[in-house]
């Protein structure tokens, strides 16, 4: 599903600069993953490549096989084909992002539905029976700003799941959350996931929580450099 080899994201120069260094990442179709690390050391921005959404520096090899052929992201970029990326984006991944990121002049219902009518797929049920599955079908007539914030965040993993992707990315979904919250929403995005068999890969803090619910842990590290600029990187290899 997903292989990295020899990755580079840079930003800044000086004391301003980060570098985001992955030396060899590669997990398998149905993976459960969670990124671990102090803020700063990466995960957002790993989960940004991985998310399309941000174009590595240099890149060995960047292999997504979201359509049942591999995909050579570095390629794509380079060669700067953006609407085959955006294809790829709009069709094969889901997103949470770590404030939810939902439309606020937009009720919940259309929120969770946004991602199939962009596609032009029906409904089918799907969106009842995920707000259903993550406990939020009783607000699907409010707006964002009428919710909870546990319940902003399932509703943003409701629409993140909403047109069945390949690959869920979430960044830090149970941060705002308390503790008995965080576990729910973890453990209810994971089950959801799993009926579709996308694979996963979750940013937090929280070890414990991602242990927890089953997550495998890859480890983020960085340091300070002696241009006062920060160097970051991924623990794991293959």
């Amino acid at each position: 599903m997903i292989r990295l080899q020899q990755v580079l994201k840079q930003r800044g120069q000086g004391a301003q600069r980060y570098s985001l260094a992955i030396e060899q990442l590669q997990l398998e179709a149905g993976a459960r993953v969670a990124l671990v690390g102090p803020s700063g050391c990466g995960k957002s921005t790993l989960l940004d490549l991985l998310a399309l959404v941000l174009a590595p520096d240099v890149a060995e090899t960047f292999d997504l096989a979201l359509t049942g052929s591999v995909s050579d992201i570095a390629t794509l970029w380079r060669q700067g084909r953006q609407n085959q990326l955006a294809q790829l984006r709009s069709q094969h991944l889901g997103y949470v992002l770590q404030a939810g990121g939902l439309l606020g002049f937009l009720d919940v219902r259309s929120n969770i539905a946004l991602p199939r009518q962009m596609l032009g797929m029906p409904d089918s049920g799907q969106v009842l029976r995920l707000a259903q599955a993550l406990d939020v079908q009783e607000q699907l007539d409010k707006y964002p700003a009428q919710l909870s914030i546990g319940q902003r965040q399932r509703v943003s993993c409701a629409r993140a799941l909403a047109h069945g992707p390949q690959l869920l990315l979430a960044d830090e979904p149970t941060a705002a959350l308390d503790p008995l919250n965080a576990e729910r929403v973890m453990q209810l995005l994971l089950a959801q996931a799993e009926q579709t068999g996308a694979t996963c890969v979750v940013a937090t803090h929280d070890e414990a929580l991602a242990q927890r619910a089953g997550l495998s842990i890859l480890r983020m590290h960085c340091r300070r450099d002696a241009d006062g600029g920060v160097s970051a990187h991924l623990e794991q290899a293959a």
